[in-house]
Formats: C-alpha cells, sequence, structure tokens
C-alpha cells in the first residue's frame, strides 16, 4: 500500500521571527497560536498544510549541519496553489509590498500563471493558477 501522510509540515530556519509572522500575515495568512512560541510560528495554509518557522537557533537543534544560507543559494521552492490568476497576482503583489523579493518574472503557460518571491529570509515561494479544465481533453 502506498504511502499517504494526513498532514503536512515544512520547518523553515528565520532570522527574526516577529518580522517573519508580519510579513505572512499582511499577505494573508494566520497562525495557530497552539504550537506557536518565541521560537516558533505554525503558519496555517490549509486544514492539513502547515509551515513552521523556527528561529535559526531552534532550528538548528533539529539537525547535524549547518543552516543554509537561503541568501545566497535555494534550497527548494515552496509552491502554493490560487484559486485563479488574479488570486496569483493578489498574493503576490502582497508579498511584494510587505517586503519580499520578485525572483522571477511572471510566468504564463496558458494552462499555468505562476508569480514567485522571495520572503525576508530568501526562501523562494511560487504562487500558481493551473486551469485544471485544460488537463480535461484527451
Amino acid at each position: 500500500m502506498a504511502y499517504k501522510s494526513t498532514h503536512t509540515y515544512l520547518n523553515l530556519p528565520v532570522k527574526d521571527l516577529n518580522r517573519t509572522k508580519e510579513f505572512f500575515s499582511s499577505i494573508g495568512f494566520e497562525f495557530n497560536p497552539q504550537f506557536s512560541d518565541d521560537k516558533s510560528a505554525c503558519m496555517v495554509i490549509n486544514d492539513n498544510t502547515f509551515v513552521m518557522l523556527l528561529t535559526e537557533s531552534y532550528f538548528q537543534t533539529f539537525i547535524n549541519k549547518p543552516v543554509a544560507d537561503v541568501a545566497s543559494a535555494a534550497t527548494g521552492i515552496i509552491a502554493l496553489s490560487a484559486d485563479s490568476r488574479e488570486h496569483v497576482d493578489e498574493l503576490a503583489d502582497k508579498a511584494l509590498s510587505a517586503g519580499g523579493k520578485q525572483s522571477k518574472e511572471p510566468a504564463d503557460h496558458g494552462f499555468m500563471y505562476v508569480r514567485s518571491f522571495e520572503d525576508l529570509n530568501g526562501h523562494l515561494w511560487e504562487i500558481a493558477y493551473m486551469d485544471m479544465s485544460a488537463f480535461s481533453q484527451a
């Protein structure tokens, strides 16, 4: 039987937890206070997906190698779906207004529209809308 997780937790190191929480709050994300404290914040993506924002010193207690410098090297891209092209633009524009940086030009592939940004810590994010009706024609 294939493995299926019921919940997903992505853990990211952050330099300034309060500024990072303010950044993501201004985009529209909420935090679960039950799993947040002065070292970490549980950002809710949806009912089953969460991003744990951990101070770099706290993040270091979970690993046996150095924390990557995401300001100079990419370690991955966090990609989130949006309900529409307009929602993609809304979220990306809010991220840029809150101090994020555009990491790539918007990409319009017809069936998929993507905007990319770096958060305050240098982590790469993509917001994408995919027109699933383009795939129902087979």
